[in-house]
Protein backbone atom coordinates (compact mmCIF):
# COMPACT_ATOMS: atom_id res chain seq x y z
CA UNK A 1 0.00 0.00 0.00
CA UNK A 2 1.36 3.38 -0.98
CA UNK A 3 1.12 6.07 1.77
CA UNK A 4 1.50 8.95 -0.69
CA UNK A 5 -1.38 10.59 -2.40
CA UNK A 6 -2.75 9.09 -5.57
CA UNK A 7 -0.39 9.28 -8.52
CA UNK A 8 2.60 9.72 -6.21
CA UNK A 9 5.08 6.87 -5.98
CA UNK A 10 8.15 6.24 -3.98
CA UNK A 11 10.13 7.33 -6.96
CA UNK A 12 8.54 10.76 -6.73
CA UNK A 13 10.12 11.23 -3.31
CA UNK A 14 13.59 11.06 -4.69
CA UNK A 15 16.44 10.65 -2.27
CA UNK A 16 15.20 13.22 0.22
CA UNK A 17 15.36 12.44 3.87
CA UNK A 18 12.01 11.42 5.26
CA UNK A 19 9.81 8.53 6.16
CA UNK A 20 11.05 5.46 4.45
CA UNK A 21 14.05 7.22 2.97
CA UNK A 22 17.25 5.41 2.81
CA UNK A 23 19.24 8.53 2.73
CA UNK A 24 21.10 9.67 5.82
CA UNK A 25 20.98 13.35 4.73
CA UNK A 26 18.38 15.62 6.33
CA UNK A 27 15.78 17.13 4.12
CA UNK A 28 16.48 20.74 3.11
CA UNK A 29 14.27 23.52 4.48
CA UNK A 30 10.93 23.59 2.88
CA UNK A 31 9.56 26.72 1.36
CA UNK A 32 6.35 27.87 2.95
CA UNK A 33 3.63 28.22 0.47
CA UNK A 34 1.35 31.21 0.48
CA UNK A 35 -2.37 31.26 0.13
CA UNK A 36 -3.08 33.21 -2.98
CA UNK A 37 -5.60 35.95 -2.52
CA UNK A 38 -7.51 36.12 -5.71
CA UNK A 39 -9.72 34.04 -8.00
CA UNK A 40 -9.19 30.29 -7.97
CA UNK A 41 -7.36 28.77 -10.92
CA UNK A 42 -9.59 27.02 -13.43
CA UNK A 43 -9.79 23.24 -13.15
CA UNK A 44 -6.87 21.46 -14.68
CA UNK A 45 -4.48 24.41 -14.37
CA UNK A 46 -2.37 23.35 -11.46
CA UNK A 47 -2.94 22.17 -7.92
CA UNK A 48 -5.14 19.32 -6.96
CA UNK A 49 -8.64 18.89 -5.71
CA UNK A 50 -9.56 22.42 -6.85
CA UNK A 51 -6.83 24.15 -4.80
CA UNK A 52 -5.04 26.76 -6.95
CA UNK A 53 -1.34 26.59 -7.49
CA UNK A 54 0.51 28.78 -5.00
CA UNK A 55 3.63 30.82 -5.69
CA UNK A 56 6.72 29.87 -3.82
CA UNK A 57 9.16 32.19 -2.10
CA UNK A 58 11.85 33.24 -4.50
CA UNK A 59 13.49 36.13 -2.74
CA UNK A 60 12.41 35.25 0.77
CA UNK A 61 9.79 38.01 0.84
CA UNK A 62 6.99 36.52 -1.14
CA UNK A 63 8.04 38.25 -4.38
CA UNK A 64 9.03 36.90 -7.68
CA UNK A 65 5.78 35.34 -8.88
CA UNK A 66 4.99 35.48 -12.52
CA UNK A 67 2.35 38.13 -11.91
CA UNK A 68 4.50 40.16 -9.53
CA UNK A 69 2.39 39.11 -6.59
CA UNK A 70 3.35 40.63 -3.25
CA UNK A 71 1.88 39.05 -0.17
CA UNK A 72 2.52 42.10 1.99
CA UNK A 73 4.38 40.11 4.62
CA UNK A 74 7.86 41.01 5.87
CA UNK A 75 7.80 44.43 4.24
CA UNK A 76 7.56 46.39 7.51
CA UNK A 77 4.33 47.92 6.28
CA UNK A 78 1.96 49.27 8.94
CA UNK A 79 -1.50 48.95 7.57
CA UNK A 80 -3.32 52.26 7.20
CA UNK A 81 -0.07 54.21 6.86
CA UNK A 82 0.98 55.37 3.39
CA UNK A 83 4.36 54.22 2.22
CA UNK A 84 4.79 51.63 4.95
CA UNK A 85 6.84 53.96 7.04
CA UNK A 86 4.68 54.56 10.09
CA UNK A 87 3.20 57.93 10.95
CA UNK A 88 5.89 59.83 9.11
CA UNK A 89 5.98 57.60 6.09
CA UNK A 90 9.20 56.36 4.49
CA UNK A 91 9.52 59.30 2.12
CA UNK A 92 7.74 57.51 -0.73
CA UNK A 93 4.17 58.45 0.28
CA UNK A 94 2.34 61.79 -0.15
CA UNK A 95 4.38 64.74 1.22
CA UNK A 96 3.20 68.04 2.80
CA UNK A 97 3.62 70.81 0.22
CA UNK A 98 6.46 73.27 0.79
CA UNK A 99 5.31 76.58 2.41
CA UNK A 100 4.59 79.39 -0.02
CA UNK A 101 6.77 82.09 1.54
CA UNK A 102 5.90 84.67 -1.07
CA UNK A 103 2.22 84.29 -0.23
CA UNK A 104 2.92 84.41 3.50
CA UNK A 105 5.03 87.58 3.18
CA UNK A 106 2.33 89.20 1.05
CA UNK A 107 -0.43 88.56 3.59
CA UNK A 108 1.79 89.57 6.52
CA UNK A 109 2.54 92.87 4.78
CA UNK A 110 -1.16 93.44 4.09
CA UNK A 111 -2.03 92.72 7.74
CA UNK A 112 0.67 95.05 9.10
CA UNK A 113 -0.35 97.81 6.68
CA UNK A 114 -4.00 97.43 7.67
CA UNK A 115 -3.17 97.64 11.38
CA UNK A 116 -1.04 100.75 10.81
CA UNK A 117 -3.76 102.46 8.78
CA UNK A 118 -6.46 101.66 11.35
CA UNK A 119 -4.20 102.82 14.22
CA UNK A 120 -3.26 106.03 12.42
CA UNK A 121 -6.84 106.89 11.52
CA UNK A 122 -8.03 106.07 15.04
CA UNK A 123 -5.27 108.18 16.59
CA UNK A 124 -6.11 111.10 14.30
CA UNK A 125 -9.78 111.18 15.24
CA UNK A 126 -8.97 110.65 18.92
CA UNK A 127 -6.49 113.54 18.91
CA UNK A 128 -8.74 115.79 16.82
CA UNK A 129 -11.59 115.29 19.28
CA UNK A 130 -9.40 116.49 22.17
CA UNK A 131 -8.61 119.91 20.67
CA UNK A 132 -10.37 122.71 22.54
CA UNK A 133 -11.54 124.91 19.65
CA UNK A 134 -12.89 127.78 21.72
CA UNK A 135 -11.65 130.91 19.93
CA UNK A 136 -13.84 132.34 17.17
CA UNK A 137 -11.68 134.57 14.95
CA UNK A 138 -14.74 135.50 12.90
CA UNK A 139 -15.60 137.89 15.75
CA UNK A 140 -12.46 139.90 15.03
CA UNK A 141 -13.36 142.96 12.97
CA UNK A 142 -11.47 145.23 10.53
CA UNK A 143 -8.71 142.74 9.91
CA UNK A 144 -5.63 143.43 7.77
CA UNK A 145 -5.19 141.53 4.51
CA UNK A 146 -3.56 138.15 4.68
CA UNK A 147 0.06 138.08 3.59
CA UNK A 148 2.32 135.25 2.42
CA UNK A 149 3.00 132.38 4.81
CA UNK A 150 1.17 131.57 8.04
CA UNK A 151 1.10 133.52 11.31
CA UNK A 152 0.35 131.85 14.65
CA UNK A 153 -0.34 133.89 17.79
CA UNK A 154 1.03 131.77 20.66
CA UNK A 155 -0.11 132.77 24.14
CA UNK A 156 1.00 131.50 27.52
CA UNK A 157 -1.65 132.30 30.07
CA UNK A 158 -1.55 132.22 33.84
CA UNK A 159 -4.71 130.13 33.97
CA UNK A 160 -4.91 127.86 37.01
CA UNK A 161 -7.80 125.85 35.58
CA UNK A 162 -7.72 122.22 36.68
CA UNK A 163 -5.06 122.82 39.34
CA UNK A 164 -5.52 121.65 42.91
CA UNK A 165 -4.41 123.73 45.88
CA UNK A 166 -1.44 121.42 46.21
CA UNK A 167 -0.50 121.99 42.54
CA UNK A 168 -0.73 125.78 42.97
CA UNK A 169 1.55 125.62 45.99
CA UNK A 170 4.04 123.29 44.34
CA UNK A 171 4.21 125.34 41.13
CA UNK A 172 4.21 128.71 42.93
CA UNK A 173 1.36 130.02 40.77
CA UNK A 174 -0.74 131.73 43.43
CA UNK A 175 -4.52 131.56 43.38
CA UNK A 176 -5.59 134.56 41.31
CA UNK A 177 -8.97 134.13 39.63
CA UNK A 178 -9.43 134.34 35.88
CA UNK A 179 -6.44 134.36 33.54
CA UNK A 180 -4.00 136.85 32.03
CA UNK A 181 -1.32 136.60 29.38
CA UNK A 182 2.07 135.59 30.71
CA UNK A 183 3.71 135.61 27.28
CA UNK A 184 2.69 136.53 23.72
CA UNK A 185 4.55 135.44 20.59
CA UNK A 186 4.04 135.53 16.83
CA UNK A 187 5.38 132.53 14.91
CA UNK A 188 5.66 133.11 11.15
CA UNK A 189 6.18 130.12 8.86
CA UNK A 190 6.98 130.30 5.15
CA UNK A 191 9.59 129.60 2.50
CA UNK A 192 12.44 131.46 4.24
CA UNK A 193 12.46 129.65 7.53
CA UNK A 194 10.40 130.20 10.68
CA UNK A 195 10.56 133.45 12.63
CA UNK A 196 9.54 133.64 16.29
CA UNK A 197 8.87 137.14 17.64
CA UNK A 198 8.14 137.82 21.30
CA UNK A 199 5.81 140.68 22.17
CA UNK A 200 6.62 141.69 25.77
CA UNK A 201 3.45 141.77 27.82
CA UNK A 202 4.40 145.29 29.00
CA UNK A 203 4.41 146.54 25.40
CA UNK A 204 2.52 149.81 24.96
CA UNK A 205 -0.40 149.29 22.54
CA UNK A 206 -3.64 151.00 21.53
CA UNK A 207 -6.96 149.28 22.08
CA UNK A 208 -8.88 149.67 18.80
CA UNK A 209 -12.62 149.36 18.15
CA UNK A 210 -13.76 145.77 18.69
CA UNK A 211 -16.79 143.53 18.94
CA UNK A 212 -17.41 141.98 22.34
CA UNK A 213 -16.77 138.23 22.29
CA UNK A 214 -19.78 137.56 24.53
CA UNK A 215 -22.11 140.51 24.00
CA UNK A 216 -21.55 140.92 20.26
CA UNK A 217 -21.67 144.66 20.83
CA UNK A 218 -19.22 146.90 18.97
CA UNK A 219 -17.04 149.12 21.16
CA UNK A 220 -15.51 152.11 19.30
CA UNK A 221 -11.83 152.83 19.73
CA UNK A 222 -10.87 155.83 21.86
CA UNK A 223 -7.11 155.82 21.38
CA UNK A 224 -6.68 154.25 24.81
CA UNK A 225 -3.06 153.20 25.51
CA UNK A 226 -2.51 150.13 27.69
CA UNK A 227 -0.08 147.30 28.26
CA UNK A 228 -0.55 144.39 25.84
CA UNK A 229 -1.71 141.94 28.49
CA UNK A 230 -4.58 144.27 29.40
CA UNK A 231 -6.27 143.51 26.08
CA UNK A 232 -6.53 139.83 26.95
CA UNK A 233 -7.74 140.60 30.47
CA UNK A 234 -10.45 142.90 29.09
CA UNK A 235 -12.14 140.63 26.55
CA UNK A 236 -10.08 137.48 26.03
CA UNK A 237 -8.39 136.00 22.96
CA UNK A 238 -10.51 137.75 20.33
CA UNK A 239 -9.62 141.24 21.59
CA UNK A 240 -5.98 140.22 21.96
CA UNK A 241 -5.89 139.14 18.30
CA UNK A 242 -7.65 142.35 17.25
CA UNK A 243 -5.14 144.46 19.22
CA UNK A 244 -2.09 142.65 17.82
CA UNK A 245 -3.37 142.93 14.25
CA UNK A 246 -4.21 146.63 14.67
CA UNK A 247 -0.83 147.56 16.17
CA UNK A 248 1.32 145.45 13.82
CA UNK A 249 -0.58 145.15 10.53
CA UNK A 250 -0.04 141.38 10.50
CA UNK A 251 -2.96 139.04 9.80
CA UNK A 252 -3.16 136.29 12.45
CA UNK A 253 -4.17 132.93 10.92
CA UNK A 254 -4.29 130.75 14.03
CA UNK A 255 -4.45 131.16 17.78
CA UNK A 256 -2.85 128.77 20.31
CA UNK A 257 -2.97 129.16 24.10
CA UNK A 258 -1.63 127.04 26.95
CA UNK A 259 -1.98 127.45 30.72
CA UNK A 260 0.38 126.75 33.62
CA UNK A 261 -0.85 123.23 34.37
CA UNK A 262 -0.79 122.12 30.75
CA UNK A 263 2.72 123.45 30.23
CA UNK A 264 4.12 121.52 33.19
CA UNK A 265 2.22 118.36 32.18
CA UNK A 266 3.67 118.37 28.65
CA UNK A 267 7.22 118.71 29.97
CA UNK A 268 6.74 115.83 32.41
CA UNK A 269 5.05 113.64 29.78
CA UNK A 270 7.99 114.01 27.40
CA UNK A 271 10.41 113.08 30.18
CA UNK A 272 11.84 116.53 30.82
CA UNK A 273 13.59 119.03 28.54
CA UNK A 274 17.34 119.52 28.35
CA UNK A 275 18.39 123.16 28.60
CA UNK A 276 21.63 125.10 28.89
CA UNK A 277 20.91 127.61 31.65
CA UNK A 278 22.93 130.77 30.93
CA UNK A 279 23.32 131.82 34.59
CA UNK A 280 22.43 130.88 38.14
CA UNK A 281 18.78 131.76 38.72
CA UNK A 282 17.10 132.10 42.11
CA UNK A 283 13.66 133.73 42.16
CA UNK A 284 11.36 133.35 45.15
CA UNK A 285 8.31 134.57 43.19
CA UNK A 286 8.53 131.99 40.38
CA UNK A 287 10.20 129.36 42.56
CA UNK A 288 13.22 129.07 40.26
CA UNK A 289 16.40 127.74 41.88
CA UNK A 290 18.64 126.70 39.00
CA UNK A 291 22.38 126.44 38.47
CA UNK A 292 24.20 127.57 35.36
CA UNK A 293 24.93 124.83 32.83
CA UNK A 294 23.27 122.05 30.85
CA UNK A 295 20.59 120.11 32.70
CA UNK A 296 17.20 118.45 32.24
CA UNK A 297 14.25 120.41 33.62
CA UNK A 298 11.08 118.72 34.82
CA UNK A 299 7.67 120.35 34.58
CA UNK A 300 7.95 122.30 37.82
CA UNK A 301 11.46 123.58 37.07
CA UNK A 302 10.57 124.45 33.46
CA UNK A 303 7.55 126.52 34.49
CA UNK A 304 9.65 128.40 37.05
CA UNK A 305 12.34 129.04 34.42
CA UNK A 306 10.02 130.55 31.78
CA UNK A 307 8.18 132.69 34.37
CA UNK A 308 11.29 134.19 35.97
CA UNK A 309 11.92 137.88 35.26
CA UNK A 310 12.80 139.59 38.56
CA UNK A 311 16.10 137.69 38.82
CA UNK A 312 17.14 138.69 35.30
CA UNK A 313 18.99 141.87 34.38
CA UNK A 314 16.78 142.61 31.39
CA UNK A 315 13.60 141.66 33.25
CA UNK A 316 10.76 140.93 30.79
CA UNK A 317 13.00 141.17 27.69
CA UNK A 318 15.37 138.54 29.07
CA UNK A 319 12.43 136.41 30.13
CA UNK A 320 11.02 136.36 26.57
CA UNK A 321 14.40 135.18 25.27
CA UNK A 322 14.39 132.32 27.78
CA UNK A 323 10.84 131.44 26.75
CA UNK A 324 11.87 131.26 23.09
CA UNK A 325 14.83 129.01 23.88
CA UNK A 326 12.73 126.72 26.00
CA UNK A 327 9.88 126.34 23.48
CA UNK A 328 12.36 125.50 20.75
CA UNK A 329 14.04 122.91 23.00
CA UNK A 330 10.64 121.45 23.93
CA UNK A 331 9.65 121.14 20.26
CA UNK A 332 12.96 119.40 19.53
CA UNK A 333 12.34 116.98 22.38
CA UNK A 334 8.80 116.16 21.25
CA UNK A 335 9.92 115.59 17.66
CA UNK A 336 12.64 113.06 18.48
CA UNK A 337 12.22 109.37 17.41
CA UNK A 338 12.38 108.45 21.10
CA UNK A 339 9.06 110.26 21.59
CA UNK A 340 7.32 109.88 18.22
CA UNK A 341 8.06 106.14 17.89
CA UNK A 342 7.44 105.28 21.54
CA UNK A 343 3.69 104.98 22.22
CA UNK A 344 4.36 105.05 25.97
CA UNK A 345 5.70 108.61 25.51
CA UNK A 346 3.80 109.77 22.44
CA UNK A 347 0.26 109.19 23.69
CA UNK A 348 0.78 110.70 27.18
CA UNK A 349 2.47 113.71 25.55
CA UNK A 350 -0.37 114.17 23.06
CA UNK A 351 -2.95 113.66 25.79
CA UNK A 352 -1.34 116.22 28.09
CA UNK A 353 -0.78 118.73 25.30
CA UNK A 354 -4.10 118.50 23.51
CA UNK A 355 -6.08 118.62 26.74
CA UNK A 356 -4.40 121.84 27.82
CA UNK A 357 -4.36 123.73 24.50
CA UNK A 358 -7.00 126.25 23.51
CA UNK A 359 -7.08 126.96 19.77
CA UNK A 360 -9.20 128.74 17.19
CA UNK A 361 -12.13 127.00 15.51
CA UNK A 362 -10.28 126.56 12.21
CA UNK A 363 -7.18 124.98 13.73
CA UNK A 364 -6.56 121.39 12.59
CA UNK A 365 -4.05 118.78 13.69
CA UNK A 366 -1.92 119.36 10.61
CA UNK A 367 -1.81 123.09 11.41
CA UNK A 368 -0.74 122.26 14.95
CA UNK A 369 1.90 119.79 13.75
CA UNK A 370 3.19 122.43 11.32
CA UNK A 371 3.50 124.91 14.18
CA UNK A 372 5.53 122.50 16.33
CA UNK A 373 7.73 121.55 13.39
CA UNK A 374 8.42 125.22 12.67
CA UNK A 375 9.13 125.84 16.36
CA UNK A 376 11.72 123.07 16.22
CA UNK A 377 13.55 124.90 13.42
CA UNK A 378 13.58 128.30 15.14
CA UNK A 379 16.90 127.75 16.90
CA UNK A 380 18.61 126.06 13.95
CA UNK A 381 18.96 126.24 10.20
CA UNK A 382 17.13 129.22 8.68
CA UNK A 383 15.14 129.97 11.84
CA UNK A 384 15.11 133.35 13.56
CA UNK A 385 14.06 134.33 17.08
CA UNK A 386 13.83 137.89 18.33
CA UNK A 387 11.97 140.40 20.47
CA UNK A 388 9.83 143.10 18.95
CA UNK A 389 12.19 146.07 18.35
CA UNK A 390 12.00 148.47 21.31
CA UNK A 391 12.67 152.21 21.16
CA UNK A 392 12.36 152.97 24.89
CA UNK A 393 9.77 153.07 27.65
CA UNK A 394 7.17 155.42 29.07
CA UNK A 395 5.51 155.05 32.44
CA UNK A 396 6.64 151.42 32.68
CA UNK A 397 5.29 150.58 29.18
CA UNK A 398 7.75 149.43 26.50
CA UNK A 399 7.56 151.51 23.29
CA UNK A 400 8.09 149.73 19.98
CA UNK A 401 10.46 151.11 17.36
CA UNK A 402 7.85 152.00 14.72
CA UNK A 403 10.27 152.17 11.79
CA UNK A 404 11.77 148.76 12.50
CA UNK A 405 8.35 147.26 13.22
CA UNK A 406 7.09 148.48 9.85
CA UNK A 407 10.10 146.96 8.05
CA UNK A 408 9.68 143.69 9.96
CA UNK A 409 5.99 143.44 9.09
CA UNK A 410 6.68 144.11 5.40
CA UNK A 411 9.26 141.31 5.32
CA UNK A 412 6.88 138.89 7.02
CA UNK A 413 3.91 139.80 4.81
CA UNK A 414 6.06 139.20 1.73
CA UNK A 415 7.58 136.06 3.28
CA UNK A 416 11.07 137.46 2.89
CA UNK A 417 14.13 136.66 4.92
CA UNK A 418 13.96 138.70 8.13
CA UNK A 419 16.88 141.09 8.48
CA UNK A 420 15.49 143.33 11.23
CA UNK A 421 17.14 142.92 14.61
CA UNK A 422 15.14 142.99 17.82
CA UNK A 423 16.12 143.52 21.43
Amino acid sequence: MNDWPEAWSDENRGSRYGRGSASAQPESARVMRQVRRGPAAPPGQGGYAGVPQQPSYVDGRGHGGADGYDSGYNTGQVYGTPGGGGPGGDGHGPQRPAPDWRRRIKWTAITVATVLVVTTVGTYFWADSKLNREVDLSKVIERPEKGEGTNYLIVGSDSRAGMSDEDKKRLRTGSAEGKRTDSVMILHTGDNGPTLISLPRDSNVEIPSFKGSESGKTYPGTGRQVKLNAAYAEDGPELLVRTVEFNTGLHIDHYVEIGFAGFASIVDAVGGVEMDIPQDIKDTKSGADLRKGRQTLNGEEALAFVRTRYALKGSDLDRTKNQQKFLSALANQVATPGTVLNPFKLYPTMDAGLDSLVVDEEMGLFDLAGMFWAMKGVSGGDGTSMNMPIAGSSGGNLLWDKAKVKQLVNQLNNDEKVTVKGD
